[in-house]
């Protein structure tokens, strides 16, 4: 039986999120704290996150869980909360849902390397996301999303890791640089050849977030069109960040310059569109109206 979620995006254009850590450190979540603390920490203010991206129009909120990782967490000595973590995060998403809405498990990279440019195995990583999954998948999300992956071969590791520990449908976005060649990972793979891989592995949809602008990810969304079947998403940043006189993190699009570009996105070949870091409820409230009058 075909996921509720892709029956939905042959039929429209799927509208996601935006960031999670943006709006968290908006609400006081100091640099140096890990945000999946504030799933049993702060949990009306994760959920007031979650309901805010429902209300602005999102069919699909991520959850809080980007770097629940027991890899990540283990820089802030939280390693051995894991599942504690993950499973409050949908827990929390999962009651903020309104009906026929979605709740999609994010897990975010590890922030390590396989060998040979860091110490871990293939093995070392399948294990982490598995114990991720696990969480999530009984918080009752509808979907995993590994997101934002560098490296090809992690993606793929976090993929099988999450496979072993939970029947639920995966998608996967990378993340990628522009430079004249193309669209390209820190670690070399191309937008094409990563989707053609991930299909190879029977992904459920493909796609890419972070780091682009979404003036540039229409060309990345093109790439990726050109290698692969597969329902595509598309995650930009609000452009580039910038630190300000008082230390916060701001970015270079404005809201209006971002969504300006949302339409040729889904031109492009995007079904899953939504936002990245710097994008908050309003561009989401905006890139609804966008795509409704793409429709109209």
């Amino acid at each position: 039986m075909t996921p509720p979620l892709l029956d939905l995006v042959k039929t429209r254009t799927v509208l996601l999120d935006g960031a999670m850590g943006t709006e968290l450190m908006a609400r006081g979540l100091a640099q140096g704290v890990a945000p999946e603390l504030w799933n049993v920490e702060r949990p009306e203010v994760v959920k007031g996150v979650y309901a805010a991206y429902f209300a602005a129009g999102a069919d699909v909120v991520s959850t809080n869980s980007f770097g629940g990782s027991p890899l990540k967490l283990a820089a802030h000595g939280l390693e051995g909360r894991a599942y504690e973590l993950n499973l409050a995060a949908a827990r929390l998403a999962r009651e903020a849902a309104p009906a026929g809405r979605y709740v999609a498990g994010s897990m975010g990279p590890t922030g390590k390397f396989l060998k040979p440019q860091g110490p871990y195995a293939v093995e070392d990583f399948a294990a982490v996301y598995a114990e991720q999954t696990r969480a999530l998948a009984a918080g009752g999300v509808d979907v995993l999303l590994i997101e934002t992956q560098y490296d090809l071969r992690e993606a793929l590791a976090a993929l099988h890791g999450a496979r072993s520990a939970s029947p639920l449908p995966v998608f996967v976005t990378m993340t990628f640089n522009a430079n004249p060649r193309g669209y390209f990972t820190l670690m070399g793979d191309s937008a094409a050849r990563s989707a053609a891989e991930l299909e190879k592995e029977g992904v459920g949809a493909v796609g890419a977030n972070c780091t682009l602008t979404s003036e540039q990810m229409v060309g990345c969304v093109r790439a990726l069109k050109e290698a692969t079947s597969l329902p595509l998403i598309a995650q930009a940043n609000a452009g580039q960040p910038t630190i300000g006189a008082d230390g916060r993190v701001g970015y270079s699009q404005t809201l209006e310059d971002y969504v300006r570009f949302v339409p040729e996105i889904v031109r492009s070949g995007a079904g899953f569109v939504g936002g990245c870091c710097g994008t908050n409820p309003s561009f989401i409230r905006a890139m609804a109206r966008a795509i409704q009058e793409e429709r109209s």
